[in-house]
């Protein structure tokens, strides 16, 4: 867990530096085995917005990183509650030239993701 925000901030960095080189498993290393995982882009990938478990999880991610030719997310914003063990990265991301503004709400135990659900924005400005 992070025991400041400056902690939550680097996790967070090194989150979307992950994301960026397209290391699935540097994502993956940080989430529970039955993680439930809730999306709307998962929704259009596997038919359901809901992905239950890492394995799961993973095929999602690949599948979805196959679609994609290019990939940027630059943190905005990020969010701890102590109390609630809750984490929101706020992200701009830009997959394949579109840019939308992101939130992935992410709740720990023992130090693993156990619950996940990701917001996007509507409007598409992502300013």
């Amino acid at each position: 867990m992070f025991s400041t925000q400056t902690d939550a901030e680097l996790f967070a960095a090194q989150w979307a530096e992950a994301w960026n080189r397209r290391d699935i498993e540097a994502v993956l290393a940080h989430f529970h085995d039955d993680i439930v995982f809730v999306s709307p882009t998962a929704l259009a990938v596997t038919g359901s917005s809901v992905v239950r478990g890492k394995e799961s999880l993973r095929a999602y991610w690949t599948a979805a990183l196959a679609r994609i030719g290019s990939i940027r997310f630059r943190v905005v914003r990020v969010l701890w509650n102590s109390m609630r063990h809750e984490l929101a990265i706020i992200y701009v991301g830009d997959i394949d030239g579109r840019i939308r503004k992101v939130s992935e709400n992410l709740i720990f135990s023992d130090g693993k993701v156990v619950t996940a659900k990701v917001f996007h924005e509507v409007t598409g400005d992502a300013s």
